[in-house]
């Protein structure tokens, strides 16, 4: 096995166990090592701190499988990663009876560069790393044997592949794909497109979320931006909103979502607007138009991939929630939300309260908001918690 050795002082934050080691931190490779084999991991003074798996076109270098030394990755070692990760979701008290689940979350679950969610029979795996990629065939059969699945689909197509050298790769690995794939999430049925949807099909982080989206919308006028294929809104219908416009500039986005309306009969239909247009632009047409909502849902993608694109980053979120707080009613309830890893709940935090601030509204943060406790964060990764978000009344 070759030894990558650290240079002097870049051992602290591997013995803190934060599982990423940095080109910067290395001094060199001793041996040979191909994309995703495993390597040892020494500090320049020889100490032993884990094993990992080498990335040599990556800024991060290598991602760390385990701190023991007496822990062999190979085969096994994966299908017991993959089944204490399962595990763990079918012990949650508050995951039970989800069809839709995420079993494996990276890095906090000990498996860098690995995601795997679960859609009722189906299981997409998505694999971002060189380790993950050489241990693909490990992965997938412990899924098999973990979860009694009858598909696992590949949806290892994300831009993050790139900066690994590696392709994409999308289809099935195992089994074949049911023609219609549903889920039902707090009483409402969806439908899941693993292949072109994005992520693996679907946004199951947000689930918790959703549904307390209906929580709030009863009897209020709701306008939910970035739709995508109507999750808040068919919670916010079920809940008892008075209406419900959704946005997005996707018309087949729009598409499906008035699909998972009609999967919902028990659903107000009449009470549902579909609009395809772009969200900034759509927000200060409302303005002018006098418009005014009791619930607003800003859900936007991902503004900064990371910290560079923070500063235009700042600049949109500041924008969208700027017009956000313009069009709620008195006593409004704004929920807005952040994927981009490059901004933190601080930051996040500020520009907003910036936004209320330029808008003219007093407002406070009656809860906090973050991802379903299937996505866990791991408390050596806090560049785990990419979504974050704040749920504010206004007077």
């Amino acid at each position: 096995m070759a030894r990558l050795i650290l240079l002097p002082g870049k051992e602290r934050s591997v013995m803190r166990r934060h599982p990423w080691i940095f080109a910067g931190s290395v001094a060199r490779l001793e041996g040979r090592a191909r994309p995703g084999d495993t390597v040892e991991v020494l500090s320049d003074d020889g100490k032993f701190l884990g094993r990992a798996a080498w990335s040599p076109e990556s800024q991060i270098r290598a991602r760390m499988w385990t701190f023991d030394a007496d822990t062999t990755v190979d085969h096994a070692f994966f299908k017991r990663r993959v089944a204490a990760s399962v595990a763990r979701r079918a012990s949650h008290p508050l995951l039970e009876g989800n069809d839709g689940l995420r079993l494996i979350h990276g890095e906090s679950d000990g498996l860098p560069g690995v995601i795997a969610d679960r859609y009722g029979p189906v299981v997409v795996l998505q694999l971002t790393g060189a380790g993950g990629e050489k241990w693909r065939d490990a992965l997938v059969a412990g899924l098999v044997q973990a979860t009694g699945c009858s598909v696992v689909y590949e949806r290892s197509d994300s831009d993050v592949r790139g900066l690994e050298g590696l392709e994409p790769r999308v289809g099935c690995v195992y089994g074949e794909l049911p023609e219609d794939l549903q889920i039902t999430e707090h009483g409402v049925r969806m439908a899941v497109d693993v292949v072109g949807g994005h992520k693996t099909g679907f946004y199951l982080d947000q689930r918790d979320n959703r549904w307390l989206t209906g929580r709030f919308a009863k009897d209020r006028d709701v306008l939910n931006c970035f739709c995508y294929t109507g999750g808040f809104s068919l919670q916010a219908l079920a809940g008892g909103a008075r209406s419900v416009l959704s946005i997005d500039s996707s018309g087949p986005a729009l598409a499906t979502a008035a699909r998972n309306l009609a999967l919902n009969p028990q659903l107000p239909a009449d009470r549902a607007e579909w609009r395809e247009d772009d969200v900034f632009q759509a927000l200060r047409a409302l303005r002018a138009e006098g418009r005014k909502f009791g619930l607003i849902v800003l859900d936007p993608p991902k503004f900064a991939p990371s910290a560079a694109h923070a500063d235009r980053a700042s600049r949109a979120y500041k924008d969208i929630n700027l017009l956000g707080f313009r069009l709620l009613a008195p006593g409004g309830i704004l929920m807005t939300y952040s994927c981009s890893g490059g901004i933190g709940l601080e930051l996040f935090q500020k520009i907003v309260a910036g936004a209320a601030v330029d808008a003219g509204v007093d407002a406070r943060i009656i809860q906090r908001l973050s991802a379903a406790p299937d996505h866990p964060v791991g408390l050596s990764v806090p560049e785990g918690e990419y979504l974050k978000g704040l749920a504010l009344q206004i007077d």
